[in-house]
């Protein structure tokens, strides 16, 4: 076989329709060579020396090869752990750039640089790795986009967003194929595209699709990484989601197409802060024997070790411009090759951080902030991470939407009698005293209560501690704190009264969440009461007890009504998903203030009940009239009044009076099973508000 120079872009394997292009960045390896495999990726069929070395990246070029090929690269070079350098060609390696894999990774000593039974990462390994580790697969990109009906994003302001598992959301959906079940395909089920759909939701965001691997110790104890949160590579889709694993990248784009024709987005959580080859005890898959001192950040004075920010034993180097390079090139791919609408950053203060520490200006955002196509796109951060000054909720860039879980935390305690109206109120309004500044709006603010990490909103009402057994870590895993409250039993009950409280609690807190500005989360099933059974760190469960159950009984269907019923609204009317920070300051010109807080009596809210510590009900009232935009003129939306009360006993509220209203129509309250239609109430009339419940009024 003939082998061309070839060129140094675009990195990874690129098919043009005659041969195949190959490009591996490595800027201390002395030697590259490509490995092709038989059609099932077990025999090594050649080895082909890359030719080339230009500005730091390998390269050439190889005629009448084609998509299907199996390869992998076997790097040479120094085997120095103590400076950072872990080369080892014994050990066949991912190609980053990879847009598809083949195979999973079995934990043979093997897949070792070192001699892994010793436990010394000193000593140097020459068994071949090959046999045990995924393989590389040359594709063809092409799809044919043209089916897609004409797509528009979402806007900000109007986005909701549906946390899922690719898996676990069709696992037992018996309106899916079987086959088809836990798969993209599945996902893109016509039954499942229309639930969503009739949610009222806009965006769905999925927990990680990029390859990752099973860790060893979760193997040995017959479990498995159910997440995902263990990248390898970060430009193919994992074929553990794919109904046809040979075809797993034409899925992915399939499916994305069919959420588009509904007009529903798609984002995808990614991990670029750490990858799945651990500390210097891990494996090395491929980073670590490409260029480990480039890929990954070592200690300074001891470059042997990891520095570890992420929890998970590296970190991965995004002060490297190739490794920022890296990234973006993923991030692009992902938008450009398959319609990908957005992004949620796993731990994302990684990704700012520079040897220095975070730090907003760093190399990685500005990249970012530049680049035309992922400036068009949703960039969400998970905020923190576990390294020193990790916590930066509110100090990411403009143009970034952020995890907020002083929103979380505050709307937690509040349902449970632990937090004021002073402390609920901020979070109500997107949390101006975080994001409200270099001319951020409310939308940056991504407002949860439950995500995958932690209880689902029914564990949240029914537990009072986790329940974490099943992981085989003596329930030592997972967080202890977790805000929650079981109303009278742990866990499962058949007392009547405890159900209705959980119910009620539930629809407060979901009420809360989508009637507050900023844009709303919501963890998918906790629309219809899903449980995990009280484990709050369902990481390694890849069963029922992390799967959807898809029977629901009645009392999940007035759940699910009741959710709909909320997005309507939030869809309905515009101020509740306003554009400008809500201030409460009086506009002397229009004569309106954009929010009121309204105290039991009717009136506004004195300082005395706000620095009274056993109020417990109150309301916020959102005047149409106020300033909608940057335009210094009355607004023509409608009049809301939220009546929030934590109180355990019915509380008599008086609905206030306002200039140009001459009644209230009721829109919901979560103490009533059905929603109501056309309740109307005078003003000043003292409506009694059922002890731990809310309101939803219109001024008529």
């Amino acid at each position: 076989m003939v082998v061309k120079e070839g060129l140094p872009y675009p990195r990874g394997a690129t098919w043009d329709g005659k041969g195949v292009n190959f490009a591996l960045f490595s800027s201390q390896a002395t030697r590259v060579e490509l490995c092709l495999f038989d059609a099932v990726g077990k025999a090594e069929k050649q080895r082909i020396e890359l030719p080339e070395y230009r500005d730091e990246v390998w390269h050439g070029y190889v005629p009448e090869i084609g998509p299907g090929t199996i390869y992998g690269f076997r790097v040479h070079g120094p085997y120095q752990p103590n400076d950072g350098l872990r080369f080892n060609p014994h050990k066949l390696l991912l190609d980053p750039y990879a847009r598809a894999h083949l195979g999973s990774l079995e934990w043979n000593p093997a897949v070792f640089g070192y001699r892994m039974e010793t436990g010394d990462d000193l000593t140097f390994d020459e068994r071949d790795s090959a046999p045990f580790v995924p393989k590389s697969v040359v594709v063809d990109r092409d799809f044919d986009w043209k089916r897609e009906k004409v797509w528009k994003p979402v806007p900000w302001d109007r986005t909701i967003v549906y946390e899922t598992h690719v898996r676990g959301y069709t696992k037992l959906h018996p309106a899916v194929p079987e086959k088809q079940r836990g798969t993209f395909a599945g996902l893109a089920t016509k039954a499942v595209i229309e639930y969503i759909k009739a949610l009222g939701i806009t965006t769905v965001e999925l927990l990680p699709v990029h390859t990752f691997v099973n860790d060893d110790f979760l193997l040995q104890k017959k479990l498995t990484n159910y997440w995902g949160y263990n990248s390898i590579g970060f430009f193919a889709p994992d074929p553990r989601y794919a109904a046809d694993p040979s075809k797993s990248l034409q899925e992915f784009k399939e499916m994305v197409a069919r959420f588009h024709d509904a007009g529903l987005e798609v984002v995808i959580d990614v991990v670029y802060n750490h990858t799945a080859e651990g500390n210097e005890k891990g494996p090395t898959l491929s980073f670590r024997g490409l260029d480990n001192a480039a890929y990954y950040r070592l200690v300074p004075d001891k470059k042997r070790h990891y520095i570890n920010d992420t929890g998970t034993g590296n970190t991965v180097n995004l002060s490297h411009p190739r490794v920022i390079q890296m990234v973006t090139d993923s991030l692009r791919y992902w938008v450009e090759e398959m319609h990908v609408d957005g992004f949620r950053f796993d731990l994302g203060t990684i990704l700012a951080r520079e040897p220095g520490g975070f730090d907003t200006h760093n190399g990685f955002m500005k990249a970012c902030m530049q680049d035309p196509v992922l400036d068009k796109v949703k960039l969400i951060a998970e905020p923190w991470d576990c390294g020193p000054g990790g916590y930066q909720v509110g100090g990411f860039p403009a143009g970034w939407a952020e995890w907020n879980d002083k929103f979380r935390d505050t709307v937690r305690d509040f349902w449970r009698g632990e937090a004021t109206p002073a402390a609920l109120a901020p979070r109500l309004c997107a949390s101006p005293d975080v994001f409200n500044q270099r001319g951020r709006q409310p939308w940056a603010s991504v407002d949860f209560v439950t995500a995958h990490d932690g209880f689902t909103l029914n564990d949240l009402v029914s537990y009072n501690e986790k329940h974490n057994e099943a992981n085989g870590e003596d329930n030592k895993d997972g967080h202890s704190h977790n805000r929650s409250w079981n109303h009278g039993a742990e866990g499962a009950s058949d007392d009547e009264a405890i159900l209705g409280l959980r119910k009620r609690q539930m629809k407060n807190i979901l009420a809360t969440l989508l009637l507050s500005q900023g844009t709303p989360m919501i963890l998918a099933g906790d629309e219809f009461a899903r449980t995990q059974k009280g484990n709050n760190n369902a990481y390694c469960q890849d069963n029922e007890i992390s799967w959807l159950d898809w029977n629901h009984d009645e009392r999940d269907q007035r759940l699910i009504r009741f959710v709909q019923r909320l997005t309507g609204l939030r869809h309905r009317f515009p101020i509740l998903r306003q554009k400008r920070f809500l201030s409460g300051v009086y506009s002397e010109e229009l004569g309106v203030k954009d929010v009121t807080w309204i105290g039991t009596s009717g009136k506004e809210m004195t300082d005395a009940e706000w620095q009274d510590g056993n109020t417990r009900c109150f309301g916020m009232l959102l005047d149409g009239r106020a300033q909608q935009s940057g335009i210094k003129q009355r607004g023509h939306e409608a009049t809301l009044l939220v009546v929030f009360n934590s109180w355990q006993d019915v509380v008599k509220f008086s609905l206030p009076e306002i200039n140009g209203g001459g009644e209230w129509s009721l829109l919901a309250d979560t103490n009533m099973p059905d929603l109501p239609e056309g309740s109307r109430f005078a003003i000043g009339h003292s409506y009694e508000v059922t002890g731990r419940s809310l309101l939803l009024l219109e001024l008529a």
